[in-house]
């Protein structure tokens, strides 16, 4: 049986493979990778290392929806628990934007804990993102739209971790901010 953290790297392997022509939305376009290995080290610290399987999931829940990766393969690879929290956190890119944005605010008190674990990483380093490298097309209220958003799907994942919950709460102030900042 391999050890859970050679399959921890190889996952990271696979999700830069995967991810290779990916930029950050944000001015500075770092290269994807970089979004999906701090989540994966956010969900690892607020697990203190003990669920391999949710960091392997946090390396690869962009795939289906940005790659075009199928459930079967990650399933194949991976196995059907890293399948089963990457497909929960998964928008279904057939609805309209609007629709799939509602939807992550109704599901969110009803995930799971490792779901609600893994979309708050997620919502942390995209909102770390913001602070720092903003995508230049977007407006001040296209930004403060999104931080409203975050705050409130994040609402709904209150109490799975406090630790996690406070790295969330600096960012979305950082957000907030760099905001204040920018439009003054």
């Amino acid at each position: 049986m391999t050890e859970p953290w050679v399959t921890v790297l190889k996952a990271a392997s696979t999700a830069a493979q995967w991810h290779t022509n990916q930029r950050r939305k944000g001015a500075a376009q770092e290269p994807y990778i970089n979004h999906l290995l701090e989540v994966a080290q956010l969900v690892a610290e607020a697990t203190e290392g003990h669920d391999p399987n949710l960091v392997i999931a946090a390396l690869l829940h962009d795939a289906i929806e940005d790659c075009e990766i199928s459930r079967d393969q990650i399933s194949e690879m991976f196995g059907e628990d890293v399948t089963t929290l990457v497909v929960a956190v998964t928008d279904d890119k057939n609805l309209k934007k609007e629709v799939r944005k509602q939807l992550q605010v109704e599901v969110a008190p009803h995930q799971p804990r490792r779901t609600k674990l893994l979309k708050l990483a997620d919502k942390t380093s995209n909102l770390r993102a913001l602070a720092v490298s903003p995508p230049a097309n977007w407006s001040h209220e296209r930004k403060l739209d999104y931080l409203a958003w975050a705050r409130a799907v994040a609402h709904g994942l209150r109490g799975v971790n406090p630790w996690l919950e406070a790295r969330f709460d600096a960012a979305a102030d950082a957000a907030e901010q760099a905001m204040r900042a920018a439009a003054a």
